[in-house]
């Protein structure tokens, strides 16, 4: 992404408290980057080169990208000073880099105070790595000062302090290597369907039993246990099993919130995944409860606040679309206009498109085209800065079908082959991206009843099989493209074959 970009974005997201910090510390309002973030935070999402033109216009001598440079190095500054009193991650750095400048001043006995107090906070939070950090520049200092007032055995100590640290490193290292393979498997290997595939997994759970039962009282070993059992339980297939470990994790954070830091970000971050991996099940009705733990967080900062808001409206959201229930997904997006959907610009790009796609899905469902449109054109114009999104793709399907519903054949022609010039680099491609070039592509719609059934007697199978294979189900779950091929073929709304899908997971 290109640096002007970048900052475009960085300045857009800020939230109230973090402007007014940037602002109290700009020297001049007058100087070149002033001048720069004031034209931005006016623009809203500006083009780099549209924000070029605007600043020499008023800053004919000043350069660009240097300013640009400038400007970004402050803001994350400000941030930066900001984190400190919310993170203890940040805090904690932030003293390390400190004690460094006191002990390069020769205050030494300060220095050594210093990484006291960064141990025992570090300790309390089960920062390992600060830790580590910490205890390896206070045998750095002691040795450059000659090792001054310590005895043979408090050394033997404090090097035995840091080998166990290093054990407690590794063995969440290992830990979270199992876990990303298990992720890794499941994703492009499928769930497990026999009990051969089950037993291909033996040497994961074998090894993750071992760490965990060597390290019981680890808060971080606790935590990669829950999320390895509960993926690994969806995994084979056994929900119910799962959902008591995603409640077994949830009640772990809430008993634990000394590591959550001054923000619960991972806590959040873990209430999101489990609510993604119910989504994903179709267990809808298991999803209030974890949704009522996100709404009992009380973020301290408007940004995280803001966050959290989206994500409770996401998973409010998600059910009704993806059972077809247009009715109440625009009920709910109603209520929330004059509120969340009126400061997206404050919110990440993922959240930010993830509403877009979904409010342009319900202008869909009733027809409503040129508003999905409408919607979804902010997410097509920062295409460059949400590419490396995996949404990205859905999204740019999902405005292919708004042009074949306006019947913009030729923008349909264009963007196809520059979509399948992406795909064709791609290693492995979803059939179902295939799949919906091939049916776009059909200027002439099917309109005989005779030929309809033939063409769906010969799509059904496979539209069948992309919905049974896992890897599809990625791209699936954001929207159900076998849906909506199946209400064109068919003549069918796309609520009720929705609907019908559905209704076939609960029976079966």
């Amino acid at each position: 992404m290109i640096q002007a970009d970048a900052l475009v974005l960085l300045i857009n997201s800020l939230t109230k408290p973090e402007k007014k910090k940037f602002r109290s510390n700009r020297k001049e309002k007058e100087t070149d980057y002033g001048v720069l973030y004031d034209l931005i935070e006016k623009s809203g999402s500006v083009s780099s080169q549209d924000l070029k033109t605007a600043f020499e216009k008023k800053r004919s001598d000043a350069n660009f990208n240097v300013t640009v440079s400038y400007l970004y190095k402050l803001l994350l500054d400000t941030l930066l000073s900001l984190r400190e009193n919310q993170d203890s991650h940040y805090s904690l750095f932030n003293q390390i880099l400190k004690t460094r400048i006191l002990f390069e001043k020769s205050l030494y006995e300060e220095a050594f105070q210093n990484l006291e107090l960064i141990k025992k906070k570090a300790v309390k939070h089960e920062n390992h790595i600060a830790l580590l950090y910490a205890s390896r520049l206070e045998l750095e200092y002691l040795l450059f000062l000659n090792l001054p007032d310590i005895s043979e055995t408090a050394l033997l100590n404090k090097h035995f302090q840091v080998n166990e640290i290093l054990k407690n490193i590794r063995k969440i290292n290992e830990h979270s290597s199992l876990y990303e393979l298990l992720k890794h498997r499941i994703i492009y290997k499928g769930n497990i369907r026999s009990q051969q595939q089950k037993n291909a997994l033996n040497d994961l759970v074998i090894s993750e039993m071992s760490i965990t039962s060597s390290h019981r009282d680890s808060f971080e070993i606790k935590k990669q246990h829950l999320l390895f059992q509960s993926n690994y339980l969806i995994g084979v297939g056994d929900y119910k099993s799962a959902l008591q470990s995603f409640k077994e994790l949830n009640t772990l954070f809430e008993s634990d919130q000394m590591y959550w830091a001054s923000q619960p970000f991972y806590y959040v971050s873990v209430l999101e995944g489990i609510l993604d991996n119910l989504r994903s099940i179709k267990s809808y009705d298991e999803m209030p409860y974890f949704i009522d733990r996100l709404r009992k967080i009380q973020p301290s900062t408007e940004g995280f606040q803001n966050q959290v808001a989206a994500l409770i409206f996401l998973y409010e959201l998600y059910p009704f679309i993806d059972t077809g229930d247009f009715i109440s997904s625009r009920k709910l997006i109603d209520q929330h206009k004059d509120t969340l959907l009126s400061k997206m610009d404050s919110l990440s790009l993922t959240l930010r498109a993830e509403i877009s796609l979904n409010i342009s899905i319900t202008h869909i469902g009733f027809k409503n085209f040129r508003a999905a449109q409408k919607t979804l054109l902010n997410e097509i114009i920062r295409g460059n800065k949400i590419y490396m999104l995996p949404l990205y793709r859905t999204i740019r399907l999902v405005n292919l079908i708004i042009h074949y519903e306006l019947g913009n054949y030729d923008v349909i022609q264009f963007e196809s082959r520059s979509i399948r010039r992406e795909i064709s680099k791609v290693e492995k491609a979803y059939r179902s991206e295939r799949m919906m070039l091939s049916f776009l592509g059909k200027e002439k719609r099917i309109s005989l009843p005779r030929e309809r059934e033939k063409t769906w007697k010969k799509t059904e199978p496979e539209l069948t099989e992309i919905r049974g294979d896992i890897f599809e189900n990625q791209l699936l779950k954001s929207f159900d493209f076998t849906a909506w091929i199946e209400s064109q073929i068919c003549r069918i709304p796309l609520s009720e074959v929705l609907k019908g899908r559905f209704r076939e997971i609960r029976i079966s």
